[in-house]
């Protein structure tokens, strides 16, 4: 049984047990309300709640959102709860998540292990809380406490909740320290539901929204739930309580809710095909070839995971620069506090060349982009390691298998594409070559799993999953920019869609000479346009590093420029071309549909295994908008034949930049979904 109740002497349990979190689903709540109508019969002098294994509750089954609403609620059930005539305690191990946590917030009195976690994540999913958090959290812990763990979604460590007010002590054992509370302890102890309403704190709700700006833009849950837990200062709690639960209810079924959820289904399922690929031994030590910028950001992230790193450069002075590097993160970690083990740089070493090299169980490539500088590299890698050692490439762009081929084994070679800064971004893009052996994938998946990151498997092509797309969206967007449009209305337009940054603030950012170099390796094809060379080429512009790019820099701050406006100018004239005023929605559509014909095609090719790769691709890669659900999702909210429509129109059009996918045009036949490819 999911729910359980036992009488322990004077005392009555319940027990939540659906491994292994305790997510609380319609079984689980049907028994949480046989068990308070039990235990209303029996009158315990006390009910203690408490969850078996690791975890209280961790949550809501979010399955069930796709669905409707299924009695009994929980918000009725913990209405019940809060009547029953004597004390109900939570006893809290591991996290109590959301509804979990509401559960515990319905107790008079919430004892937790030191390991414990609670927080309301549920505007991460697009909702609101439901059960009654925006109106006892507040009463618990005062206005500006609640507004902020609501309002982002966060969880707190048990310490932290202590001291908020939220639970009312600690315990190593909490079901023990619940039986044994003092009787006239819990008779002071008053419910969230009986205390008076918290005083009202303007200032502590408008930051609150504007943390939520920051961190979740375009998101509309957070300020909701903001609101209504403002509301815990001015509305009868009837009421407020009445209003969560109708926002609630709105949200499940919203389309930022839905793409919310599509994502966190397709994050939890990425990991999951690492089963396939048991690692051949435990991850222990690492070899980083390159101490550059991502040498550096990868040889940390490693460090941070409790690994041990050799860091190779060519000689002594590219050592001394790369100590240079990791020192800067090392100090910016202990500066935030991210390092706290006084061994951590125990565990790094740093040389000049190839002898002597320490045992690893895997070697990661993060040099210059070129392909005779990277094969040169193995080849020593290769002379100088145990055959057993994987050796994996970190390039963004080139051939695996050419990369491959002085490998005698080739099948201990892999691609782990990391994304910039290595240290912070979660994605990994796993690149599979024709001769990849097994063990070397499941190294690269206990790699994934040890540093935190989301792994996504690419077959082989130029720029994999998301560089390939990155590459057709800039086309794309470069040909608006010479049909109508500038930099800055594009990356207005792309903004307002909700992209973390437009094309060319990005460019800038990154550099405009490593897209220049790219688009010199792979050559012209299509219709070229050659504004971005004549930029890198005659004016030497590549972007913040010289203070001038597609925009200039004044004070750090990018301004249109004036010499940029005449080159875009002087190519249209050029090409013969008639400029004409898009607005911005049409812009980012042209944007967005060159992205997904190029999603479509590399699902088509086999490069990437499913939809939802390509969407977690682009939202943890690339800055797409996390509540729009990725690219295929947002494929699916325009529909395959609307899709199927507009790029036929398109290619009519310009059959040199636009082509219709056999793939879309089978999934329309068959009136599918790119979600029944899933």
């Amino acid at each position: 049984m999911p729910v359980t109740y036992e009488r322990l002497e004077e005392a009555a349990l319940v027990t939540f047990d659906n491994p292994p979190l305790n997510v609380f689903g319609q079984e689980m709540r049907a028994g949480l309300q046989a068990a308070i109508a039990r235990a209303r019969e029996e009158r315990p002098a006390r009910l203690i709640l408490t969850g078996a294994g690791r975890a209280f509750v961790a949550g809501a089954d979010a399955k069930e959102f796709d669905g409707p609403p299924l009695a009994p609620h929980l918000n009725d059930v913990l209405a019940e709860l809060v009547a029953l005539p004597f004390p109900i305690l939570a006893a809290i191990s591991g996290p109590a998540l959301g509804g979990g946590l509401e559960i515990a917030l319905a107790c008079r009195y919430r004892i937790a292990s030191p390991g414990a976690t609670l927080g309301q994540p549920e505007v991460t999913l697009g909702l609101v809380p439901g059960a009654g958090a925006t109106q006892r959290l507040p009463r618990l812990v005062g206005m500006a406490a609640a507004v902020d763990l609501i309002g982002q979604g966060g969880a707190i460590p048990a310490a932290k909740a202590l001291a908020f007010g939220l639970v009312d002590e600690l315990a190593d054992d909490p079901l023990a320290a619940a039986l044994a509370v003092p009787a006239e302890v819990l008779r002071r102890a008053i419910a969230a539901d009986h205390r008076p309403a918290p005083a009202p704190d303007e200032a502590a709700v408008t930051a609150a929204h504007a943390q939520a700006n920051r961190r979740a833009p375009g998101q509309e849950a957070p300020h909701l739930a903001i609101d209504l837990t403002a509301s815990a200062a001015t509305e009868p709690m009837e009421t407020a309580l009445l209003r969560e639960r109708a926002t609630f209810i709105a949200r499940r079924q919203s389309d930022q809710a839905r793409a919310l959820r599509h994502v966190f289904f397709a994050e939890r399922a990425a990991p999951a095909r690492g089963r396939a690929y048991p690692a051949p031994v435990k991850l222990q030590a690492v070899l980083v070839v390159g101490g550059g910028t991502m040498g550096a950001g990868i040889a940390y992230a490693l460090l941070l995971a409790g690994l041990t790193v050799h860091v190779i450069e060519t000689d002594a002075a590219g050592v001394t620069r790369a100590e240079a590097n990791l020192d800067k993160l090392i100090t910016q970690g202990i500066e935030r506090g991210s390092i706290t083990d006084p061994a951590f740089r125990t565990r790094l070493t740093l040389g000049a060349g190839y002898t002597d090299l320490p045992q690893a169980d895997l070697a990661i490539e993060a040099a210059f982009e070129s392909l005779e500088v990277k094969q040169a590299i193995f080849a020593a890698l290769q002379a100088a390691l145990p055959p057993e050692t994987i050796l994996a490439t970190n390039t963004s762009y080139l051939d695996v298998n050419l990369l491959a081929q002085g490998i005698t084994d080739p099948g201990r070679f892999i691609g782990l594409h990391f994304f910039a800064p290595a240290h912070i971004m979660k994605l990994l893009e796993i690149v599979q070559g024709a001769k990849t052996s097994d063990a070397a994938m499941g190294m690269a998946f206990a790699l994934a799993k040890r540093l935190g990151k989301i792994p996504v498997v690419a077959g082989v092509c130029d720029g994999f999953i998301g560089n390939r797309i990155l590459a057709r969206y800039r086309k794309a967007c470069d040909l608006v920019m010479l049909e109508s449009s500038c930099p800055k209305g594009i990356d207005a337009a792309l903004r307002g869609f909700g992209m973390a940054m437009g094309p060319y603030e990005a460019q800038d950012l990154s550099g405009l000479d490593i897209a220049y170099a790219n688009r010199k390796r792979q050559g012209r094809s299509g219709r070229y346009v050659t504004i971005a060379d004549t930029l890198v080429e005659d004016m030497k512009r590549l972007g913040r590093k010289t203070n001038a790019g597609w925009y200039d820099y004044v004070d750090g701050k990018p301004v249109e420029s004036d010499a940029v406006t005449h080159v875009i100018y002087r190519a249209a004239d050029e090409a013969g071309i008639n400029r004409t005023t898009l607005p911005a929605e049409d812009i980012a559509d042209r944007a967005l549909l060159a992205m997904i014909m190029e999603a479509i095609l590399i699902l088509q090719e086999g490069i990437a295994a499913r939809p939802s790769d390509i969407d977690l691709v682009m939202v943890h890669g690339y800055g797409f908008p996390r509540w729009r659900g990725g690219l295929m999702h947002h494929a699916d909210v325009i529909t395959p034949p609307a899709l199927l429509a507009r790029l036929e129109t398109l290619a009519l059009e310009d059959p040199l930049s636009w082509a219709v996918p056999d793939l879309l045009r089978r999934l329309v036949g068959e009136a599918r979904p790119f979600n029944s490819l899933n």
